[in-house]
């Protein structure tokens, strides 16, 4: 897309922007004192449709929907960056169509649609073993998983095989973007999935092989210094970051876990925020889009703790950061 076209999608994306929480937004929606009542909050603030049931998922399911189509209209011709988007869906698919071919169980097995390859077609794929109709970048860790769970039935290797697959697809397309929202991106995704990897492999006491076989190459850390920095234990892991770029990631790690993984999703929109200002690029878009993901995931978790009565200061101690 040209800078005239991207100036006619932003202007549109601008009028959308005025709908997106505040966080003042989402302490009118904690203040609601029942699930069933936020419920009423969101359906008020044209969440859902007439179609859509009064319950949490087909609500969130349905605003995410909307989210899609609207970009995908506005960035007709860009599909290499709406591709990097939907990795995280797509290689989800190739996980569960290899568990469900193996193990000829469908329980569980969810798909995405919104993506290169749906659960249909995966399920294909995988049970003929057509790996050359997969993306390249998808191929090698295809296979491995498939043989991998196949001889094991290990879960959790198969879905570290995939994930990493997934993590250095989703860097690949940032080093090849021209936009630097894409850039920026695909280092804070990376980064910051090799920072959870380091946690919750101390954590679990997994080896440092396990480590160097989840973790992906990115440029704003050494994974093997990160690596190394989770076997000798969680101070360790805050020293070595207290170096990086993610100090702050430090300072949550130190304060609660649900304070690190509020960090971790606030980092993507520290990320973003200055794309508002780029009025000729797909910034300003695509930083819509992950706000918008921002919000659903924000509201998920008001009405999960809702749902579960839980305290109101443990569901805030968990909210993330607003875009607008």
């Amino acid at each position: 897309m040209s800078g005239v076209e991207y100036t006619y999608a932003v202007a549109r994306i601008r009028a959308m922007e005025m709908s997106l929480f505040s966080s003042t937004t989402i302490e009118q929606l904690m203040a609601m004192k029942t699930y069933e009542s936020c419920l009423q909050f969101l359906t008020e603030k044209g969440w859902g449709d007439t179609d859509t049931p009064m319950e949490a998922e087909a609500m969130l399911s349905k605003e995410r929907e909307k989210t899609w189509r609207v970009i995908r209209e506005l960035m007709k011709g860009d599909d290499e960056i709406l591709n990097v988007f939907s990795y995280p869906n797509l290689f989800h698919n190739l996980k569960a169509a290899i568990k469900e071919t193996v193990t000829s169980d469908q329980h569980g097995s969810i798909y995405f649609d919104d993506c290169a390859i749906d659960g249909t077609e995966m399920v294909r794929i995988v049970s003929e073993h057509d790996w050359e109709a997969l993306p390249e970048n998808m191929r090698e860790a295809a296979k491995e998983a498939y043989e991998t769970f196949l001889h094991t039935r290990d879960g959790q290797l198969c879905d570290v095989i995939v994930d990493k697959a997934a993590l250095e697809a989703v860097y690949g397309a940032g080093k090849r973007a021209s936009d630097s929202i894409i850039r920026d991106y695909a280092e804070s995704t990376v980064a910051v999935a090799d920072i959870k990897i380091a946690v919750r492999s101390q954590k679990t006491a997994k080896s440092l092989e396990f480590m160097k076989r989840a973790m992906a190459h990115c440029d704003s850390l050494s994974t093997d210094r990160l690596a190394m920095a989770a076997l000798a234990g969680i101070d360790a892991i805050c020293e070595y970051l207290e170096g990086t770029p993610y100090a702050e990631g430090a300072k949550a790690l130190k304060e609660s876990p649900s304070a690190f993984e509020r960090w971790c999703d606030n980092q993507l929109i520290e990320t973003i925020k200055p794309q508002k200002y780029n009025p000729f690029t797909a910034g300003p878009l695509v930083a819509y889009m992950l706000a918008r993901e921002n919000e659903i995931k924000t509201v998920r978790i008001i009405l999960t703790g809702k749902l579960n009565e839980l305290p109101d200061d443990l569901i805030r101690e968990r909210i993330r950061e607003m875009y607008v």
